[in-house]
């Protein structure tokens, strides 16, 4: 491997139990759970108790060669905080876990405060469940902005997903000219196949602003693998913003019911469109950097049965 590989985007909880928009998500069993009204394949079928660990995520890390992963949040999943308290203290050299407040309740700037002294080091804010057909919260409310200012004067990261296109593109702009040390990185690659995704990548034109590509695989699931598809947007997003500004994210454990953690970033190896150094900036020096990851762990590679 060329450079060790850093998953930018990953998901961990013990039990999903939580309600969005009025509609309940409970885990279920056999990977399964209740998702606002249908049941889903959340997780492959072999976890049968729900839970999904971390040490079922670093077995795949360090099978897939993956040196270290950024566990994010979302609510459809429940704050997941307790829990990611000890995942970071027991794995600090390959999790970095993101802290996560209800923003869609008045009076979460003081769970905010929870965080940081929680010692959290990024705090998630799943933006795009804040704009639902009968309500939108924005993003520069006074209480957010509270909150931005003191993620910006603590060195929190934000990590965000914004709804499709440009809906809250405007809204971050301000964000970023008020609060213009706030690191950010910007979640499933703009919602890349949904119309105007670029100007989500355009973002990144400033200075402390990363995209990652969390869910790319699940946004080009109809094309399915190679993704190549994926890979041609990828490069659109260079000629938008910089090889630079683009990290690696796989969306696990939801996207691993179709396909393989390997299989999450090889179609960026194998492709051809991508050249030997985009590819190490994309899978892992970039967010090494952004994330300050220290002392990578180097992982053999293990032949599987059917090689």
């Amino acid at each position: 491997m060329f450079f060790p590989i850093i998953d930018a985007h990953a998901h961990l909880w013990l039990r999903q139990n939580t309600e969005v928009e009025g509609k309940k998500i409970k885990t279920l069993e056999n990977g399964r759970s209740e998702f606002m009204g249908e049941v889903r394949q959340m997780m492959p079928p072999y976890i049968l108790d729900g839970k999904n660990t971390a040490e079922i995520l670093i077995s795949n890390m360090d099978y897939a060669q993956v040196s270290a992963a950024v566990i994010t949040q979302e609510y459809i999943d429940g704050l997941q905080n307790q829990y990611l308290t000890g995942v970071q203290q027991k794995y600090p050299d390959r999790l970095f876990c993101c802290g996560m407040f209800d923003a869609r309740q008045p009076g979460y700037y003081s769970h905010a405060e929870e965080l940081v002294k929680q010692g959290f080091r990024a705090i998630k804010i799943p933006a795009n469940r804040l704009v639902t057909d009968d309500t939108k919260i924005y993003l520069t409310n006074d209480e957010m902005m509270k909150v931005f200012n003191l993620m910006e004067k603590h060195n929190i990261i934000l990590s965000i997903d914004l709804a499709d296109g440009a809906e809250q593109v405007g809204e971050m702009n301000e964000i970023i000219a008020e609060f213009p040390k706030l690191k950010i990185a910007i979640g499933h690659f703009g919602m890349v196949t949904r119309k105007d995704w670029q100007e989500q990548i355009k973002l990144a034109r400033n200075k402390n602003v990363m995209i990652e590509s969390g869910g790319i695989t699940w946004l080009f699931n109809d094309e399915f693998y190679p993704f190549t598809g994926a890979v041609w947007a990828i490069k659109e997003a260079v000629e938008l913003a910089g090889i630079e500004k683009l990290m690696w994210g796989s969306d696990y454990p939801r996207t691993m019911t179709a396909i393989t953690y390997r299989m999450s970033y090889d179609f960026i190896v194998k492709s051809n469109l991508l050249s030997q150094e985009e590819k190490s900036l994309f899978l892992g020096k970039n967010a090494a950097d952004f994330y300050k990851f220290k002392q990578l762990k180097q992982l053999p590679y293990i032949k599987n049965m059917v090689e």
